[in-house]
């Protein structure tokens, strides 16, 4: 029997496929369409597979399908390089080119493992499958300090029925389970398993159609019976916010004739919208602490004191030569600190061997000290507060490390480096996953956007418009216990991803030998 040749038209339709899925993130949040776009991925390696293509063929089909997704949903990081960041438009253009090439190199090793180890039958084929698109994503969020940006679980957050696996296994058994979905609906679609021509046939047509429409029905099922489970309790009396968004514009943001400016609309802001609890966002305060007047600093504390409460603002703390991207609290409570930990490369810090990057990119206050792994809970407004700044809530393991002791979250951002683009509203959806996760509520105090109070069960009770200068008012509520993430971090996914690999080669070994 002849087998097929995958065309070029592959690699197009792989990467038409990227491109697409980007629907489904926000601000679009057709979370339905990923499991389309994924199923269109498993069909091509599944193609390439059968035929006579080696490793080579799958790679470029999974390096064309993350080209097509990243090149897509990320290409804000143009905007930072080259309208705030000073960079000739043609070396940005190029270096956004390059970031979205290497990123692509995640689904490139899926898809070439794909190809190269596919066992048999629908089942164990969609199984693998979800298993290596999950590890490819946890590397790509991991290796040189990680970029987990677009990973296929933050798509199906809050509507989807596979969110409510969100507290069990987080954000990557979250993709696990979309793209066990995905290979599952090819199999009901094409109303035959997916295995080798000329292979011996496992199932009987008709099983072949039943049984993968029968465990993606369970799958949505027992998401959305899980999206029905509260894993933490609400604690204590609600609690009065106000997060505040100035607005300020990123190229003016730095420029010493406008620090003035920064320092009062801020003021202005807390005065006229009073709170328990005040956050501005990070470094909303445009030059050291040590260098912010100590009556301003003073009144700041007195307006907190004035209504019982704390108030958090970002600053950068330290001197000239090390200094850290920080939360500090002034109010009814002890002074307290939280140093950003995970800083963002190029952007708080240079990679070594990048210095000449400097040279083309103007980004004020680029080296930047990490704080400490681990830091407390800052004990402000009478709650327990987890802060994290910007890019850390992107990563779901380090936001846990002061759980279960805190009872709310709260992200201070300026996302005004990415202009009127995509990455506002896909921040906000990562935050949204990261409350599901820990079963906590989460504050979002941003310098443009998205300003937002999001609930515990992942869903946003209120927002600002984005690049509009306001307060955003509100209550909130204390949050007790652990959910199973909680407790188990990435471990439970991944670890179960590895496993699922090793039974399946067994499997295989053991078929051939049979």
């Amino acid at each position: 029997m002849s087998r097929p040749e995958p065309r070029a038209w592959h690699l197009l339709a792989a990467l038409l496929l990227g491109a697409a899925s980007v629907l489904a993130y926000a601000p679009f949040d057709a979370f339905p369409l990923l499991w389309l776009t994924l199923g269109g991925l498993f069909t091509l390696l599944a193609i390439a597979a059968n035929g006579r293509s080696g490793v080579g063929r799958g790679a470029l089909i999974g390096a064309a399908f993350g080209f097509g997704l990243f090149i897509g949903g990320v290409s804000w990081v143009y905007v930072s390089l080259s309208v705030f960041g000073g960079m000739p438009a043609v070396v940005a253009a190029l270096c956004t080119l390059l970031f979205c090439a290497v990123l692509s190199l995640y689904p490139a090793l899926a898809g070439a493992l794909f190809v190269r180890f596919a066992p048999r039958g629908w089942w164990s084929r969609s199984l693998f499958f979800a298993a290596l698109w999950t590890l490819a994503e946890w590397l790509r969020g991991w290796v040189f300090t990680g970029f987990p940006w677009l990973a296929a679980g933050y798509s199906q957050v809050p509507a989807s029925p596979l969110s409510g696996f969100a507290p069990l296994l987080g954000v990557y058994g979250v993709s696990l389970l979309t793209a066990l979905l995905a290979a599952f609906l090819v199999c009901v679609l094409s109303r035959r398993a997916v295995t080798i021509p000329g292979a011996a046939v496992l199932h009987r047509s008709r099983y072949d159609f039943v049984a993968p429409l029968l465990c993606a029905g369970l799958l949505l099922a027992g998401g959305a019976g899980l999206r029905q489970v509260q894993w933490t309790t609400a604690q204590g009396d609600a609690l009065g916010v106000t997060l505040l968004q100035g607005n300020v514009a990123q190229d003016l943001k730095w420029r010493p004739e406008k620090f003035e400016e920064s320092l009062r609309t801020y003021y202005q802001l807390a005065h006229d919208n009073p709170a328990q609890f005040t956050v501005l966002p990070e470094t909303a305060l445009p030059a050291f602490l040590e260098q912010i007047p100590d009556d301003y600093l003073r009144a700041l504390k007195e307006l907190a004191e004035r209504r019982q409460g704390d108030l958090l603002f970002g600053v950068a703390a330290g001197d000239m030569k090390q200094y850290a991207n920080a939360a500090i609290s002034v109010g009814q409570s002890p002074q307290q600190r939280y140093s950003k930990t995970h800083l963002v490369p190029f952007g708080e810090f240079v990679p070594t061997g990048f210095a000449w990057f400097l040279a083309l990119a103007n980004i004020p206050m680029s080296d930047f000290t990490s704080g400490a792994d681990k830091q407390p809970p800052l004990q402000i407004a009478g709650q327990k507060v987890a802060v994290n700044i910007c890019y850390e809530d992107a990563f779901g393991e380090e936001i846990i490390r002061a759980l279960p002791e805190a009872t709310l979250l709260v992200n201070l951002s300026n996302v005004a480096w990415f202009g009127d683009s995509l990455a506002p509203a896909q921040h906000l959806q990562i935050a949204q996953m990261r409350a599901l996760e820990t079963g906590r509520m989460m504050l979002r105090a941003t310098n443009t956007g998205m300003t937002a109070i999001v609930g515990a069960d992942g869903r946003v009770q209120a927002a600002l418009k984005p690049f509009t200068r306001g307060a955003l008012r509100g209550e909130v509520r204390a949050y007790a216990g652990s959910t199973p993430y909680v407790r188990w971090g990435n471990r439970a996914a991944i670890v179960g991803a590895l496993l699922l690999i090793a039974l399946l080669w067994r499997r295989k070994a053991a078929f051939s030998n049979d």
